[in-house]
């Protein structure tokens, strides 16, 4: 625990120190970054030695009332804490590169002091152990999210988002502030221990759950309460993107499963719940991705549905807990967890390239871009590494916490009772049916990007950035092979949260845990391997046939075209097109927008598709303009005249007095 409160101290003194210098923005940045780099290893070397350490807790004085500085450090926290500083520390040093040409244009000191104080926030987030500091923490990580992705805010779009991202957060807030009043009357107290010793006894367990679910499953993403992601990760620079997608939306699921412990022994229709959430909102996620044009919210889409797949997992665990099969408990849990670092590097890799890219090629829009990996071969072939980890193919981390989920629906679906067998069967053919959907979704991204020709100008003239940009797209890649190269290790470093979430013992469920990992190690490191190898003498065969021969520039056969151009490429419209119109229903599929050619001799025509989010579009876009228009009428009362102002103060004191009378009164 010293070493956590050491990383959180330094975290502050850097942030404060950078907006200090905020009249030397190269300084302020240098400050911020390296203090938010050193904060962010320290943690990552605490949270490592907490994962299979007894929990430990630590008060301190704060004369706030009702409130308390009660911290604690368990293996759950550690998870989740783990996953945070290892992306806090490369954001951190991407962030030094990538906010360079910003220098004297934008109040850089400003912008390291929220980045250091959204890091801390999340930090204290994790190790809260009393719910007005949790609420404390929440509120600060909130607040500061929403100043960075509003770091451009010159740009209508950006104010967009980032307002529509602060009003969800707080809708999220107010289930949250319910979800810990109803757990603190009836514990007596707001401390955490207090709510896991009461269990929720005497309160609807289903309601508690239901607000949980709401408030924590805003801040995740979950859908249909994930209306604020596709607009505030790529409005956001694209390290917060990254520490966003990354990090921030697992707080959300850290709360779900905090929360867990807090209530009764959760029936099965909690975990089906839980499950069929996360599973219907992978679906539907991808199906909207494959229709994006901005290379971050294709990104963005795809946080929602490995969201979706945690859920799916942790409702999984909760579900075999209910049934009494702890196998089936185990497995859905410690892929759950293990998802959670996955998702944390995968992403963290995918939003940083993805920003390397758009930081050479000046643009996010996929259209315009192709050729960049011969332009940015270091940025572009770790890109590749992500987005295969993150299509969930083998041997690649991604594949190995959704092996844990495909092994548990197989293994839940084994003799249980009729219904249950058919919804496992169900699952694992919709689970299947994500992978290949998040398989068409990257190649789709990778091969528009990447492979072919420029689409436009600024996407010829990309060239890779400085080893600032590269080194940390490089360090979580490395990561990314150290989890598939070590299944069986990292499965272990799961099982004591798990024990947490689950309540039961460490040892059974490690026992249960054992076969599964010990059969995935050995074809890991073999297929990992042979693919490295594999690449290694393809790249060498390449070298020496093209050095035995004379290479020349010439032109492939181009379908009849008299002179090559990127027009006549697939775009990432047309490549998509007929898996989503495909696979998606009605309400997800593209709206096309076509002029046809007209007259004897037309000018031009125009074929073009638009995707919008349903539930942003017309669910909640139209429920707050409705809102907006109600709270404008009261405008009418803000004359701004200190008469009125003072006789609403005084209506409003004799109001209260004559309830508080009223309440006294026998």
């Amino acid at each position: 625990m010293t070493l956590y409160l050491v990383a959180l101290a330094v975290l502050l003194a850097g942030g404060v120190a950078a907006l200090a210098a905020g009249g030397r923005p190269r300084v302020a940045l240098a400050l911020g970054s390296a203090s938010a780099a050193a904060g962010s290893a320290l943690g990552l070397a605490a949270a490592l030695g907490a994962l299979r350490a007894p929990p430990v807790t630590l008060e301190l004085p704060w004369p706030v009332p009702n409130g308390a500085l009660a911290l604690g450090l368990d293996p759950l926290s550690a998870v989740f804490a783990a996953a945070l500083f290892a992306v806090g520390l490369a954001t951190a040093v991407f962030g030094a590169g990538y906010l360079r040409g910003h220098a004297g244009r934008r109040p850089l000191g400003v912008f390291a002091f929220f980045f250091n104080l959204l890091l801390a926030s999340m930090a204290l987030l994790l190790v809260a152990r009393q719910a007005v500091l949790f609420l404390v923490a929440w509120e600060v990580m909130t607040v500061a999210s929403f100043l960075l992705v509003a770091f451009e805010h010159e740009d209508a779009s950006v104010r967009t988002a980032a307002r529509t991202y602060l009003v969800a957060s707080h809708l999220g807030t107010a289930a949250l502030f319910a979800f810990f009043l109803a757990l603190g009357s009836g514990a007596g107290s707001l401390r955490f221990e207090a709510f896991a010793a009461a269990r929720g006894a005497g309160l609807p367990a289903g309601l508690l759950f239901a607000l949980a679910l709401a408030g924590f499953g805003t801040k995740a993403g979950l859908v249909p309460l994930h209306v604020w992601l596709p607009e505030a990760h790529p409005a956001a620079p694209s390290h917060v993107s990254a520490l966003m997608s990354g990090v921030l939306v697992k707080m959300g699921v850290y709360g779900i499963l905090r929360a867990v412990t807090f209530l009764p022994p959760p029936p099965l229709a909690h975990g089906l719940a839980l499950a069929a959430v996360g599973l219907a909102g992978a679906i539907a996620a991808l199906a909207l991705a494959m229709t994006q044009r901005d290379l971050k919210r294709v990104l963005a889409y795809s946080t929602i549905e490995n969201v979706g797949i945690i859920a799916l997992a942790a409702g999984l665990g909760l579900a075999g807990a209910a049934l009494g099969a702890p196998a089936l408990a185990a497995l859905g849990l410690a892929g759950a967890l293990l998802h959670v670092w996955n998702h944390a590097l995968m992403k963290g890799l995918a939003f940083l390239g993805a920003g390397a890219l758009v930081h050479g090629a000046g643009t996010r829009d996929l259209e315009r871009m192709g050729g960049l990996l011969r332009r940015l071969p270091a940025t572009g072939g770790l890109l590749v590494l992500a987005g295969a980890a993150l299509a969930g193919l083998p041997p690649l981390n991604g594949f190995v916490s959704e092996w844990l989920v495909y092994l548990g629906l197989l293994r839940g679906a084994e003799g249980a009772p009729a219904a249950l067998a058919l919804l496992g069967w169900l699952a694992l053919a919709a689970l299947a049916f994500v992978g290949a959907l998040a398989a068409v979704t990257f190649t789709r991204l990778l091969g528009v990007a990447l492979l072919g020709e420029p689409r436009s100008a600024s996407a010829a003239r990309a060239h890779e950035g400085s080893p600032l940009l590269v080194a940390p797209l490089a360090l979580l890649g490395g990561g990314i092979v150290l989890v598939a190269a070590f299944p069986a290790e990292a499965v272990a470093l799961v099982v004591p949260a798990a024990s947490v979430v689950l309540g039961a013992p460490e040892a059974d469920l490690a026992r249960a845990l054992a076969p599964a990992a010990a059969a995935l190690a050995g074809p890991m490191r073999l297929a990992l391997g042979a693919l490295l190898l594999l690449g290694a003498a393809l790249a060498a065969a390449s070298r020496l046939a093209l050095s035995r021969r004379e290479v020349r520039a010439s032109s492939t056969w181009g379908c009849g075209f008299s002179q090559e151009s990127a027009r006549i490429q697939y775009t990432a419209a047309s490549y998509a097109e007929l898996a989503a119109r495909s696979v998606s229903p009605r309400t997800l599929r593209p709206r096309l927008a076509v002029e046809p050619p007209s007259g004897v001799f037309p000018a031009a025509g125009r074929f073009g598709t638009e995707a919008d989010d349903p539930a942003r579009a017309r669910v909640f876009e139209p429920a707050f303009a409705r809102v907006a228009e109600w709270f404008g009428r009261l405008r009418r009362f803000q004359q701004a005249r200190l008469n009125l102002q003072l006789l609403y103060t005084v209506v409003t004191i004799l109001i209260l007095s004559a309830l508080l009378l009223l309440r006294r009164s026998p």
